[in-house]
C-alpha cells in the first residue's frame, strides 16, 4: 500500500497575554504498514506557528530549531525517563491506533466509475484524442490502460497522477492520442482492488461526442420552435373567431 500519513493533535494549549502568544504541540504517526519498523512517531512543539523543537522516534531524542528550542531540547535529553516515555509512544500510541485505522478505514475500498469522452488533441491535424476519466475510488493505487482491438495500446498515452479529492476519494485521467481506423474497437480498462474483475469501457466511434451534442441541441431547438408556432396559431384562431365584422355602406 502507498505510504500513508495521519496527524493527530494530542495537546493544544493557547495562552493569551497583553501582546498575545500561542503554544501548540502536535503528535504525528507516519507509517506505511502496521509493522513497528514502518512507523515513525513525531512530536512537534510550536510557538506562534513556528516549530522550535521536535522529538522523532527515528532520531531517538529531541532536536531544537531555534535558540529557545535548542535550550529546551538539551534539558529534555538529560531526562532519561522523559526520553523513555517518548520512545515508547511509537508502540503504545502509534502502532495501537494504526491497527485500528487499518481495520476500520484503510482496508476498505470504493469502486471507481468511468467517463470516456473525446477531446480535440493539442496538435490538431488528423489525429483524435480520447480521455478516460476515473472518479471516486479508494484506496489510491489504480491501473488505467488502453486496448485497441483487444491488444494493449501504449503509444500516445499520457496519464495524470492519482489526484486526491480531499474526501478520501481519488480521481485520475488517461489520454490516448491516436489516428482512427475504420471498424476498430478502443477500450479503457481499469483495475482496482475494489473490483472483482477489470472494468472495461468501450468507445463508440459512430458519432463523436461534439456531434451528438449538436444533434441534441438542434432537436431541442426544433421542438421549441414548433411548440411556439403552434401556440401562436391557436391564439390567432381564437382571436379571429371572436372578431365582429361591420359591413360598409
Amino acid at each position: 500500500m502507498a505510504s500513508s500519513f495521519l496527524s493527530v493533535s494530542l495537546l493544544f494549549i493557547s495562552l493569551h497575554a497583553a501582546d498575545g502568544f500561542m503554544t501548540v504541540s502536535v503528535d504525528r504517526c507516519v507509517f506505511n504498514s502496521t509493522e513497528l519498523k514502518d512507523i515513525e512517531f513525531i512530536r512537534s512543539y510550536y510557538y506562534n506557528k513556528m516549530e522550535y523543537a521536535r522529538f522523532s522516534s527515528s532520531v531517538g531524542k529531541f532536536v531544537g530549531f531555534t535558540e529557545y528550542g535548542v535550550k529546551n531540547a538539551e534539558d529534555w535529553n538529560k531526562d532519561p525517563s522523559k526520553l523513555s516515555a517518548m520512545r515508547a509512544q511509537k508502540e503504545t500510541y502509534c502502532q495501537h491506533n494504526i491497527q485500528i485505522w487499518y481495520d476500520n478505514v484503510l482496508t476498505k475500498s470504493a469502486e471507481p466509475y468511468v467517463r470516456l469522452h473525446s477531446e480535440t488533441p493539442p496538435g490538431g491535424g488528423s489525429s483524435s484524442m480520447l480521455v478516460c476519466s476515473v472518479y471516486d475510488f479508494y484506496p489510491q493505487t489504480i491501473i488505467v490502460r488502453w486496448t485497441r482491438d483487444g491488444r494493449p495500446e501504449t503509444t500516445g498515452v499520457t496519464s495524470t497522477d492519482e489526484l486526491a479529492d480531499g474526501d478520501w476519494y481519488y480521481q485520475t485521467h488517461s489520454h490516448l492520442e491516436y489516428t482512427p481506423r475504420s471498424g476498430e474497437k478502443i477500450s479503457c480498462v481499469v483495475e482496482h482492488i475494489s473490483l472483482s474483475k477489470p472494468l472495461v469501457t468501450d468507445w463508440d466511434p459512430s458519432m463523436p461526442e461534439s456531434e451528438r451534442n449538436k444533434v441534441a441541441i438542434g432537436a431541442s431547438g426544433l421542438i421549441l420552435g414548433l411548440t411556439l408556432s403552434l401556440a401562436g396559431f391557436i391564439y390567432y384562431k381564437r382571436k379571429s373567431t371572436g372578431r365582429i365584422l361591420v359591413p360598409n355602406h
